[in-house]
């Protein structure tokens, strides 16, 4: 059994903060104006951008990535929540996003 939390997309408020884990291309396509980007492989060596007394939201496209993701914060103490459904679930849920591109957000 998981001790891992995790938060619905109708869950997230206007001030939470969402760190997306997701590679460089799936964010440019479209992510949460104001969101945090460490993709999954770069956060070992980036932990030092991240808050430790901050509630984190980690999310990626499915909810796999930003699994592992929330594991391994909070097993480094780190208060971390896995957004179910991942960026899928914001796109169906009509949250806004953004693109880098300035195209019209989606998911990849």
């Amino acid at each position: 059994m998981s001790d891992i939390m995790n938060v619905n997309v109708a869950e997230l408020g206007a001030d939470a903060v969402i760190l997306d884990v997701r590679e460089d291309y799936e964010w440019e396509a479209g992510h949460v104006d104001g969101a945090i980007h460490i993709p999954l492989e770069q956060l070992p060596a980036r932990l030092e951008e991240l808050d430790p007394d901050t509630d984190l939201n980690v999310i990626c496209r499915t909810g796999g990535r930003s699994f592992r993701a929330t594991t391994w914060l909070n097993q480094n103490g780190y208060s971390a929540f896995n957004v179910i459904g991942g960026m899928g679930a914001w796109f169906e849920a009509d949250k806004p996003m953004v693109s880098s591109s300035g195209e019209t957000p989606h998911v990849l």
